[in-house]
């Protein structure tokens, strides 16, 4: 009998992408579909449900050969987050359009509700933002069921819970991407009462949580997979990332450079479920040099700091393992509008890049993320002068990325401890002067994955330990190529860059705000 293969599917934000990856862990082919989203209003972000899932289908259907279908052992889904999708029951088919994570309409909604602020971070770990699916859970069902009377016919989820029912059986939820809807009590792993009366989202619409390796329903409608290939895993995004980094071991630190960016570590406090241990399993190389990741230092237990998210990273079964988080919302989105205003390739841009000259880009479209959770911030360009060129402004956007991940890292260490490595992955890290800036700006080691898609390959590194073609021990083990780039810039000039930073920060933020910094 042939080899078995495992079919990562990553459904993302711009395209779905999906890989092949056999009994060794390496791709053996893989396939991109496009996907649109719409702003038909300021703020308000969409995606059509229909054809997410259709891009799905063309992705799986691009990767797969026929000759190939009958090896596949099982399936892996990675997703993205927080993003809501409303169906009927019964049909199947979608009520209104998919909310993407990047929507702004609920903006108003938090305001309203800030006195409840403290109970929802103390609950669900999340701060109230417009960012999760509470608040859009509570618009979609104000708007198609605005007196609650179809709870029983409807079905709310999250994108994987919206895969998840394209295959049939009971509606259902991955822990980590339940633990993103501010719905959940993040310390009992199950939908709080208190949480959905205060969003107004009865308990019937809402699907049951499960492990991320559980039983879930067989693929169907997946050509050329024969239907009845198991899910084996699904995770979401950010997530399978950091598992792909085998980021269970202590010490681990990842960030993810996507169309927005997220910052990770897992504590060692709760029910964190397999851990491993640290373990050498290589020698980080010199500035721009490719070698293996090694050891990153300790990670203490997961402390209350504001500006972070507590979340459940993963459940292999044994229970949730928990993590910190700092959710940036524009990093590459940033860069590709810029490029999009200059009518240039997002490529030729980044090439111009070369000195910001004192220029400073905050991009708070839809306000700001971690670590300020502010929405009322606005977009701040500082710095202009009549010499100030499109290569200054594509400067300034790259550094603007490199400080958002640094300030969620101090946030971080306050929470886990020390972080001496940043390991990173993501569309914007194949930008050596990114990665550069990001090890002088931060003053730490930044090693650079040197594989792609690595939320995907974390969905296949999780379906393949279910399947049992490799366990925890040999995902440790497993090479990790990566380029390392040391910090290059003295500790006054990075600390002096840092201020003129947070000065345009300041700028960006209401008055109210201002003193928070």
């Amino acid at each position: 009998m042939a080899d078995p293969l495992i079919l990562a599917v990553d459904q993302g934000t711009s395209s779905t992408k999906a890989l092949l990856v056999d009994a060794c862990g390496r791709v053996v082919s893989r396939a991109v579909a496009p996907l649109s989203e719409s702003q038909p209003r300021p703020g308000w972000v969409e995606q059509d449900p229909a054809e997410l899932w259709q891009s799905v289908r063309r992705a799986v259907a691009e990767c797969v050969t026929p000759a190939c279908a009958g090896r596949v052992a099982g399936i892996g889904i990675s997703n993205q987050r927080e993003s809501l999708v409303l169906w009927e029951r019964r049909t199947g088919e979608p009520v209104g359009p998919l909310l993407s994570w990047q929507d702004q309409r609920t903006a108003d909604r938090c305001h309203e509700l800030a006195g409840a602020a403290e109970l929802v971070r103390s609950v669900s770990g999340l701060p109230l933002d417009p960012m999760f699916s509470a608040l859009k859970a509570r618009w979609l069902l104000d708007t198609y069921d605005p007196g609650r009377r179809r709870a029983g016919e409807l079905c709310l989820g999250t994108v994987d819970s919206w895969l998840l029912s394209r295959f049939g059986g009971e509606h259902l939820i991955e822990a980590g991407n339940a633990s993103r809807t501010q719905l959940l009590d993040v310390a009992t792993g199950d939908w709080d009462d208190r949480l959905l009366e205060l969003f107004g989202v009865p308990r019937e619409v809402l699907p049951r949580v499960v492990p991320s390796c559980a039983a879930l329903p067989a693929a169907r409608g997946l050509a050329p997979l024969p239907d009845g290939v198991p899910v084996l895993a699904v995770m979401g995004d950010s997530h399978a990332a950091m598992f792909a980094h085998a980021g269970w071991r202590p010490g681990v630190v990842k960030a993810t450079y996507g169309t927005g960016s997220s910052v990770m570590a897992i504590g060692r406090t709760g029910r964190t479920g397999r851990t491993g241990q640290t373990g050498r399993t290589g020698r980080s190389g010199q500035t721009g040099q490719t070698g293996e990741v090694g050891e990153v230092g300790e990670v203490g237990e997961v402390g209350e700091v504001r500006g972070l998210c507590r979340s459940i990273a993963w459940d292999l079964g044994d229970g949730p393992a928990l993590c910190v988080e700092g959710n940036i919302r524009a990093t590459g989105r940033m860069v590709s509008w810029l490029a999009d205003l200059f009518g240039v390739p997002v490529p030729e841009l980044l090439k111009e890049a070369e000195s910001a000259d004192g220029v400073h880009f905050v991009p708070a479209f839809g306000g700001l993320g971690a670590p300020w959770w502010d929405p009322g911030a606005t977009p701040v360009i500082t710095g202009f002068s009549l010499g100030t060129r499109r290569p200054q402004l594509a400067a300034a956007a790259l550094e603007a990325v490199a400080f958002q991940i640094e300030d969620v890292l101090v946030a971080i260490e306050q929470a886990v401890g020390q972080v001496r490595v940043l390991m990173t992955d993501g569309g914007l890290t194949h930008s050596d002067r990114l990665m550069r800036l990001q090890a002088d700006l931060s003053g730490r080691v930044v090693a650079r994955s040197g594989e792609h898609d690595l939320s995907a390959l974390g969905a296949a590194d999780a379906a393949g330990l279910t399947a049992g073609l490799w366990t925890l021990g040999d995902l440790e083990r497993r090479p990790r190529p990566a380029d390392t780039y040391e910090p290059g810039l003295g500790e006054a000039e990075r600390r002096a860059r840092k201020h003129a930073w947070h000065e345009t920060v300041r700028r960006a933020r209401p008055a109210r705000e201002r003193n928070a910094i």
